[in-house]
């Protein structure tokens, strides 16, 4: 088959800890035109794409920002162009997508729905179509699972491809009211249930690992019992813990948690609705064998709850770790962080995230995620989606797509004036100088002492020279006998206090060799024993270096090289110690086969900087 086109995915801080940072938020209008929109996932690495799947019975494809006129694929009435497998009427139709962690290889991608024909739920694979990546092949179907519905609501719906590569599905109590069946508790039936399977065996799926792997009195495929309406869940992509969004009865909604693979709990349905008791047959209340939830929010402030996601986004970075839902009725978002056993940081965003105007953010039936861990609010019953932001957007200088806040939160980026704008930015827009080529802005390498700034001019030392003059080479070398030109070069400028770097070097010498560095107030070219001498005199002279190089033979391996700024810093010269003062510098080295038995470089001159 065709290997689809993923585009690599960020380096995002996502895997580094961010301390929570005040961040007002917004919900910006993305798309619009959707049918009962309730889940837009990415496949695995995609940063192109968001497939929104609508209860209708289609999935469509946002792609670069443009919602596709083509559906991927449409399991809908075939009145409306789909296959008939499904429609949306209550709470059944097309409810969960999942793409295989393979995807970009194998193209296989999972859907639930409820069937046309009698309710029952179906887990089903598709494969991608082999010519184009924004259709799927409609007839590669397999049907994995099909589980009957004994009433119209509570299906569930979800799923989800864990960490581990197994696709958990979370499956309601069968409807009705009060779970009439006890189907939550009933461990021969897979409804109201967290189920998991390996969709990499052969049939029935069934991981080794599973808590009933080699039952014979409890269903194999069963992860979590007691569960009323898990409509919406998800994995924390960082983690790999798990959160549930399980929809109550007449009282209670809650958030469920499952540490990372973690597995046989028992969330307490139908003996438990949130924290209370409900008082129905057969049921033994606050056992310590449930586990309790770690949110739960009265029907005084809505009827429904929506499963969100964890935060791991890039553009957003004091939002890390942050667990967004919702409830259907009231259209409340909520947010918090769950971290050593407790709930943190609870906010209501409601109000923050209410869009400005119109349109309005009605019956959140689910969020979305895209690759790159941004989120997205899913509105029922308008069919819209909006994206959750920073209030104000979000500025990126170096446009690596993190946002310059997350560049510097992480240590990827450094700030080190504290402006929250990375310093290549600051340098790269003019609001910073770096004279000096290192990177890292100049005011900030002389208040770290980096640099120096001896006359308090906000400048480095080694970067001030008068006129803006930088040294130059100049002068023409000898040929030695080796018939090679010696050359020099110098990195960095002169500094009259000795600060920064620079270094003069020489190469192109005779290997094994002594040899020194010369230098004088200004330059010259004074025909000197067949070649020149660049400096005017007085001529001052260096300690002697040897050229090293080969360490036989003769040949022109060998080089010099010679701390400019710490012979200055020395005092051994107090006139190169003069701000503005000329300089010349050329290298000296002995030549037995030459005829006057010696070796000149050209010259390298200029001022003394600050």
């Amino acid at each position: 088959m065709r290997i689809l086109p993923i585009a690599a995915v960020l380096a995002t801080v996502a895997a580094t800890a961010v301390p929570a940072q005040s961040q007002a938020l917004q919900a910006t209008l993305y798309q619009t035109g959707f049918s009962q929109p309730v889940l837009a996932v990415s496949p695995p690495g995609d940063l192109t794409r968001l497939f929104v799947v609508e209860q209708t019975g289609r999935i469509r494809i946002i792609k670069n920002g443009t919602t596709l006129a083509t559906p991927f694929i449409n399991l809908g009435p075939a009145s409306g162009g789909g296959l008939g497998l499904t429609n949306s009427s209550g709470e059944r139709g097309l409810l969960g997508l999942a793409f295989h962690p393979n995807y970009a290889t194998n193209g296989f991608f999972y859907v639930n729905y409820t069937a046309t024909s009698n309710g029952a739920t179906i887990i089903r694979r598709y494969t991608v179509s082999g010519s184009n990546p924004d259709l799927a092949d409609t007839a590669s179907g397999l049907t994995l699972l099909t589980i009957n519905q004994p009433f119209s609501n509570h299906n569930g719906g979800c799923i989800h491809f864990g960490p581990d590569g197994k696709l958990y599905i979370g499956m309601g109590d069968g409807g009705s009211g009060n779970d009439p069946n006890n189907a939550g508790q009933t461990p021969t039936t897979l409804l109201g249930k967290m189920l998991r399977i390996d969709v990499d065996l052969p049939p029935p799926y069934i991981p080794a690992d599973n808590p009933y792997a080699t039952s014979t009195s409890v269903l194999r495929e069963i992860w979590h019992f007691g569960l009323r309406n898990p409509w919406r869940f998800s994995f924390d992509r960082q983690t790999g813990d798990m959160y549930i969004g399980d929809v109550g009865q007449n009282a209670v909604e809650e958030i469920s948690f499952q540490p990372a693979g973690v597995g046989n709990l028992n969330y307490g349905w139908r003996c438990m609705e949130g924290n209370s008791c409900t008082g129905l047959t057969g049921c033994t209340c606050n056992s310590i064998a449930l586990t309790m939830p770690i949110q739960t929010y009265t029907h005084s402030q809505g009827c429904s709850v929506t499963g969100g996601f964890v935060y791991r986004g890039t553009q957003i970075c004091g939002l890390q770790g942050t667990y967004f839902y919702a409830d259907y009725c009231t259209t409340n978002i909520w947010s918090f962080r769950y971290t050593g056993g407790a709930v943190t940081q609870f906010t209501n965003r409601t109000t923050e995230l209410e869009p400005v105007g119109t349109p309005t953010i009605n019956n959140i039936a689910g969020f979305g995620e895209d690759a790159a861990g941004e989120l997205y609010i899913l509105d029922h019953a308008d069919g819209e989606i909006y994206r959750i932001q920073l209030a104000g957007g979000v500025v990126d200088c170096n446009s690596n797509g993190i946002a310059d806040a997350c560049d510097i939160a992480s240590g990827t980026a450094q700030d080190c004036n504290g402006n929250q704008i990375p310093d290549s930015c600051d340098i790269t827009s003019g609001f910073s100088q770096d004279c000096n080529g290192n990177g890292r802005p100049d005011n900030c390498d002389i208040t770290l002492g980096f640099s120096q700034d001896t006359n308090s001019n906000g400048l480095p030392d080694e970067c001030e020279c008068p006129g803006g003059a930088v040294p130059t080479t100049y002068c023409t070398g000898k040929v030695n006998s080796q018939l090679c030109l010696p050359t020099i070069a110098i990195t960095g400028a002169p500094s009259a206090s000795g600060a920064g770097t620079c270094v003069i070097t020489a190469s192109n010498i005779i290997n094994n060799r002594n040899g020194l560095l010369f230098y004088g107030y200004g330059p010259a070219a004074l025909p000197f024993q067949g070649g020149f001498i660049c400096t005017p005199t007085p001529v001052k002279r260096t300690p002697i270096q040897l050229s090293g190089g080969s360490p036989t033979g003769t040949n022109c391996t060998g080089t010099f090289t010679f701390n400019f700024n710490a012979f200055i810093a020395s005092g051994a010269d107090p006139a190169l110690q003069v701000v503005g003062s000329a300089w010349g510098a050329q290298y000296w080295s002995r030549d037995s086969g030459d005829p006057f038995g010696s070796s000149l470089t050209n010259a390298v001159g200029g001022l003394i900087c600050q």
